[in-house]
């Protein structure tokens, strides 16, 4: 049930794409916004699913396997958006675009954050499948299973290693690439799951654990956004 659910976000996400592709070409920053905004929502709905189905067995090839698989699905259905703040930053940084176009994407990918927390809480309280039994009951099911410090730290070099990536393999064969940052992406999850969740994204960390910013919300920040943005600043000024 959990796997047709994702597969139906994707489908009604490519659909809602390619009809804002079709519509308003000629609206450029409406369809820049639409098109960020689906997209997002397409990984923040997804994740959010595929964090009820990591206690599921065997431990953890389950849940590695499906992050690999669907980290490969984004980034084949999602090709030319972001979906992450910090990756918006790199052409604003470069000025491949204007600060009044990337301040309306990142818009777009909060909105969408919110957006797909609010839908997958509503599908979770139809209890359809077993892992959503009870999901709602959870509050804050924090990540963040070390200590502020450690977590920061943690999230900054995975950021400055994800984002590091990203940079080197923009010369690399597109079907080729996206497996290489999957996997990537699968190594970190393996290595800082069980610590921080290794997020490395600050609007899908705020889509899985709003209740935790709301709880404590300077400490998830630090950790949660402003060491993605860090770490990305720092790829930016080095390279």
């Amino acid at each position: 049930s959990s796997l047709l659910l994702m597969s139906g976000v994707v489908v009604a996400v490519g659909l809602c794409r390619r009809l804002a592709r079709r519509r308003l070409r000629s609206r450029p920053l409406l369809f820049a916004f639409l098109v960020e905004m689906f997209s997002t929502f397409q990984i923040c709905a997804c994740t959010n699913e595929l964090s009820l189905l990591g206690n599921v067995e065997p431990k953890p090839h389950t849940a590695l396997t499906l992050t690999y698989g669907f980290t490969v699905l984004h980034g084949l259905t999602l090709a030319g958006s972001t979906c992450n703040p910090c990756g918006t930053l790199q052409p604003m940084w470069g000025g491949g675009t204007s600060l009044s176009l990337g301040g309306l994407k990142i818009a777009a990918q909060f909105v969408a954050a919110v957006l797909a927390r609010v839908f997958m809480h509503f599908i979770w309280s139809l209890e359809m499948a077993e892992p959503h039994l009870g999901a709602l009951s959870q509050g804050c099911s924090s990540p963040m299973q070390t200590t502020e410090m450690q977590a920061f730290c943690i999230e900054l070099l995975f950021s400055v290693v994800f984002q590091l990536a990203v940079l080197q393999a923009e010369n690399v064969n597109p079907k080729y690439r996206v497996h290489l940052i999957a996997l990537l992406i699968t190594m970190l999850v393996y290595a800082g799951g069980n610590l921080t969740g290794a997020i490395f994204n600050p609007v899908l960390a705020l889509s899985l654990h709003a209740d935790c910013f709301y709880d404590r919300f300077m400490s998830y920040s630090l950790v949660y956004w402003i060491a993605p943005c860090l770490g990305k600043f720092f790829i930016l000024y080095v390279f």
